[in-house]
């Protein structure tokens, strides 16, 4: 006789946040891909085959990306109980998603469904603070398992553990980062990943970042040593997902130029590409640094990366030292996206507010000075914010420094912490002042003129510009939060805020999309009225302005990028520094 096998359910839920009325942020296509999702989703495929649970268990697995995808509790609940047993994991939960994390968890908890929780903010307060965060512990007190670290080499345990209901509480591998190589392959189905805009998938290749950056997450929860996947490992990968129809990667390393194997990867790209005639496309983060490093960027085009991140963070040397990020140098600021621009590639530069010295003028003049001055594509703006887990919130939390207890906020898109110069009425303005002064009509125009003129696509690039003002102005949201027609349900509203009444929501809804709608349309259509302009202009390939000149050795005495104080006096240190590295006297 057959024996009936029993079912074993694994749901894996990368949630959301809520938006400042407490709903989830959601949308048709969502932006970005959800990297954590793709490394979980590998890894329970490798237990499944490696059929951890024995021959007679039938292992299924879910997974949800919330940003493009409706959680319904009661239908998570219902996956799991149509099982014998399962569990439901909340994974790669950054600080800003943990309360919508822990209202996804309450409700199933009720219904006894077991549940795990790992993230960002689970591994960076668990490596940074001497005692539990206090959002963690509600987790802890609700039933609910803890993971900090990564799930390599772990997760099979873990689900064990779920299936002879042994889970323990806590979980904590932080002093034990894996190897990443030759691992399971991070994968998501097809159909999950083309909820995604342009259908992009992700993957990352290194983890770890060798920089000190006081605000940054990453190198107390990834380390600072690299650890990274092999050449082969990404050869795999590319292959995995372009059998299932997929061709555009985010390579989700913080710093793919400090990846120690980032030519061998680059070249097996280019093998892919060229050789191969695999028609892939990336988009990458880097350092300000990154054009120094021979054949870098030009072996980037060739393997086909179409937009790079790019930390620029600031102009004022004061505030990048103050900050640790001693690696950003604004003498090299030129001729790096000089560079990025000789080959065509669109750029994406972070441009962080807040930092003690500012104040809204010196921030609007600095503004004014990049808009002249430097050759950036898309600018896009942060608030200073101490992220549990990075050593600036370290600092404050010690210090016994107020800080915003709503963890929502804290997704560098609000001012959570006092700032020594401006109060928050004028951070907040100075913010949404920022956004407007980069993003003028005229400034627009001179941006497309130079994307022409260097061989940039001056198509994407207007996309992309039109994508940033239209997140800002029209869905109130970080373009990195951003998608494709906003979604929003009655019922998902975050805990403590109240239902609003179906013959209110509703109709109110409906008239607030499609207003957006006129608004999104208004906005492309002024702004291709730009494009035009400058498209149909003759000497459009002859536009040439300051910041398209070549560097110039005596540029440091004439371009106001380096008339502060400040700037004087890097100026003159880097000086000093070039010249004992010459041998001569100072």
């Amino acid at each position: 006789m057959d024996v009936q096998k029993k079912r074993f359910s694994l749901v894996l839920i990368k949630p959301s946040h809520y938006d400042d009325d407490g709903y989830v942020i959601q949308w048709f296509r969502s932006a970005i891909p959800a990297n954590s999702l793709a490394c979980l989703y590998g890894l329970a495929l490798e237990a499944r085959e490696d059929k951890i649970f024995g021959d007679e268990v039938e292992f299924e697995i879910h997974a949800f990306d919330e940003t493009n995808t409706h959680i319904d509790t009661e239908k998570i609940a219902k996956l799991v109980n149509a099982a014998d047993n399962g569990v439901v994991m909340l994974v790669g939960v950054q600080s800003n998603q943990f309360p919508r994390a822990l209202d996804i968890a309450r409700p199933l908890r009720e219904k006894g469904i077991k549940i795990a929780i790992g993230g960002f903010h689970v591994s960076g307060t668990m490596a940074m603070l001497e005692e539990r965060d206090p959002f963690v512990q509600k987790a802890l007190d609700m039933g609910v398992t803890i993971f900090a670290g990564e799930a390599e080499g772990r997760l099979g345990q873990v689900l064990k553990d779920a299936f002879y209901d042994d889970l323990q509480p806590v979980y904590n591998f932080m002093d034990d980062l894996p190897n990443i190589e030759n691992v399971a392959t991070p994968l998501l189905p097809a159909e999950i990943v083309h909820l995604t805009a342009g259908a992009t998938t992700s993957f990352d290749a290194g983890r770890g970042c060798p920089f000190t950056c006081s605000f940054c997450t990453i190198i107390n929860v990834q380390g600072r040593k690299s650890r990274r996947r092999s050449p082969e490992d990404i050869e795999r990968i590319v292959r995995a997902n372009v059998a299932q129809g997929l061709h555009s990667f985010f390579i989700t390393d913080d710093n793919f130029a400090r990846n120690k194997d980032w030519e061998i990867i680059l070249d097996k790209l280019i093998e892919l590409r060229e050789v191969e005639k695999l028609k892939i496309s990336f988009i990458i983060q880097v350092d300000t640094l990154c054009h120094k490093l021979p054949n870098f960027i030009e072996k980037c085009k060739r393997a086909g990366v179409k937009r790079v991140f790019i930390g620029l963070e600031n102009i004022n040397p004061d505030s990048l030292l103050g900050a640790s990020k001693r690696q950003n140098k604004i003498t090299d600021y030129r001729a790096m996206l000089l560079a990025w621009k000789k080959v065509g590639i669109v750029t994406y530069c972070g441009y962080i507010l807040g930092f003690p010295g500012d104040t809204q003028e010196s921030i609007l003049r600095d503004i004014e000075i990049i808009k002249k001055e430097l050759p950036v594509d898309l600018l896009e703006f942060f608030y200073l914010t101490p992220l549990p887990g990075s050593e600036d919130h370290k600092k404050l939390h010690t210090a016994g420094i107020p800080m915003d207890p709503d963890l929502n906020k804290y997704d560098l898109n609000h001012a959570v912490t006092a700032h020594p110069k401006m109060s928050q009425a004028e951070w907040e303005e100075t913010y949404r002042k920022a956004w407007k002064t980069y993003y003028t009509d005229e400034h627009i125009e001179t941006i497309l003129k130079r994307a022409i003129a260097t061989g940039t696509s001056p198509g994407k690039t207007m996309f992309f510009i039109t994508w940033f003002n239209g997140c800002i102005d029209i869905e109130g949201i970080h373009p990195l939060e951003g998608g494709f027609l906003r979604r929003k349900h009655r019922k998902t509203r975050r805990s403590g805020m109240p239902l609003e009444n179906p013959l209110v929501f509703y109709p109110k809804t409906f008239a607030e999309t499609l207003w957006k709608q006129v608004r999104w349309i208004s906005l492309y259509l002024r702004l291709r009225l730009i494009y035009r302009t400058v498209r149909n202009d003759p000497k459009k390939l002859e536009y040439m302005d300051l910041a398209l000149e070549p560097v110039l050795e005596n540029e440091t005495e004439t371009r106001e990028l380096f008339q502060s104080e400040a700037a004087h006096k890097f100026v003159e240190k880097m000086n000093r520094i070039e010249k004992i590295r010459h041998g001569e006297t100072v």
